[in-house]
């Protein structure tokens, strides 16, 4: 029998227009978040140094700048509890118009805040109390704008409408550094006066065109079936200890990956920069800028592979490929060549690690029901990202004290891609399970029928 023109869409679909709409609001949101995020990573590593610390001890100082990139880090498990709480009982779109708001209003008042000549030791701690509230805020941000893009997608393109989150966060990177090469480059006096404020204060106008688009946003089908019928769980995190403890900890494992970002990122730009290797700061925020170019284009292309083939493999090429490839690129730094640490950033961090970065958006998700999704993906990452965050700081200290021991670090950083593989190893393959059928009892039976069939 036909089905007529007007009929309602079938359980769990979108409606027409709503995912690429979906996407889009995730993709602008996650770039202000993590173009907040990086500023503030590019200042640690570059300028918080001498504006907030002691500058007549500069290891110690690069120590303690480096420790405040850390501690949004550890704030971000203690807002995944209550986000991801709020989240599966509210809705995805409340979380996601809050932590915009949150990040560009924390994100602004660093710019506004007093230095260590002005307020002495008021400073870094009024820092350390703007970048708890950035880190509360990007624990909800990438958990609410997965579930929404996922809950959206049609349930064969689940793989690459999820990745325009990873795509907005390696945006919203590229834009920090492209902002910060001027800003860098501005004579030592202004840059340390006023002109490392700028970045900061940037971060409103992105913030207020996200808002009215996050704000138009429909809710998503799944979670509005789901508290139609069955409702919304009314403690969450009680079924999500009942019911996915596993999955939960097989993302905290997963998470670590992001140690590959937050190295490449402050402790390399640090290392490049330092007076042992005597790289400029500019010409190493291009090689930043230019491999983000490179993941833009990685990031949907690895996530388009994710549905033809699965989430497990293309996750393992780029956890396991980046332990390898974070030992290239700092040799490569090492030997003073800027043609060949220019390379090697890209293929590690353009390519490899996009491959893990632009897939683990929905084999996370994937592996959780809609009533506790957000919560599932947002406990579990930021467990994870605070090891990552705070991975910077071990990184620092295992450097030595002249900071140039770059292959200890490189052995580091290739041991916390082990938890990654194995959790990848032991999950479940989900790219063909019906969306409403993920993380539900017949999940494992649907994934062998449909990997038969297919």
């Amino acid at each position: 029998m036909s089905v007529p023109a007007l009929s309602p869409a079938p359980r769990g679909a979108a409606p027409p227009g709503q995912p690429r709409k979906a996407a889009t609001a995730a993709w602008i949101g996650s770039a202000l978040e993590y173009y907040d995020f990086f500023i503030y990573g590019s200042a640690a590593a570059l300028i918080f140094p001498d504006v907030f610390f002691d500058e007549s001890d500069p290891a110690t100082a690069t120590l303690l700048s480096l420790a405040t990139f850390g501690v949004a880090y550890a704030a971000r498990p203690v807002g995944a509890f209550f986000l991801g709480h709020v989240g599966d009982r509210a809705g995805r779109k409340k979380i996601m118009v809050f932590t915009l708001v949150l990040m560009g209003v924390s994100t602004f008042l660093i710019g506004c805040l007093p230095t260590r000549d002005q307020v002495g030791t008021l400073a870094p701690v009024l820092l350390v109390l703007c970048r708890i509230l950035q880190g509360i805020s990007a624990a909800g941000e990438q958990a609410s704008a997965n579930s929404m893009t996922l809950e959206h997608a049609p349930p064969h393109k689940r793989g690459f409408f999820t990745s325009f989150t990873l795509s907005g966060t390696q945006g919203g990177q590229l834009i920090a550094t492209l902002v910060f090469l001027p800003v860098a480059a501005l004579p030592e006096d202004q840059l340390l006066a006023w002109g490392w404020r700028l970045p900061f204060w940037l971060s409103v106008v992105v913030a207020v065109v996200g808002y009215v688009i996050r704000h138009k946003l429909d809710e998503t089908p799944a979670f509005e079936q789901q508290a139609a019928t069955e409702g919304v769980a009314k403690m969450p995190l009680a079924v999500l200890a009942r019911d996915h403890w596993a999955d939960v900890l097989r993302v905290v494992a997963g998470a670590l990956v992001a140690s590959v970002s937050t190295i490449f990122t402050v402790w390399a730009l640090a290392y490049a920069t330092s007076d042992s290797v005597g790289m400029s700061r500019t010409a190493m925020l291009w090689v930043g800028a230019l491999a983000n170019v490179v993941a833009l284009g990685a990031i949907p292309l690895w996530a388009m592979l994710s549905d033809r083939i699965g989430r497990r493999p293309v996750y393992l090429v780029g956890a396991a490929g980046s332990a390898v490839a974070m030992f290239l690129y700092l040799w490569a730094i090492s030997t003073g060549s800027y043609a060949l640490t220019f390379l090697l950033g890209i293929v590690a961090f353009g390519v490899v690690y996009s491959a893990a970065n632009g897939v683990w958006p929905a084999f996370y998700g994937e592996m959780f029901s809609t009533r506790v999704r957000l919560s599932g993906v947002a406990i579990g990452t930021q467990i994870g990202f605070a090891v990552a965050g705070f991975a910077v700081t071990f990184a620092a200290q295992i450097a030595g004290p002249d900071g140039d021991d770059w292959f200890a670090v490189a052995l580091f950083t290739a041991a916390l891609c082990v938890p990654p593989v194995v959790a990848a190893l032991s999950a479940r393959e989900t790219h063909r399970v019906p969306t409403e059928q993920l993380g539900g009892p017949d999940d494992r039976e649907a994934a062998r029928a449909e990997t038969v069939t297919a």
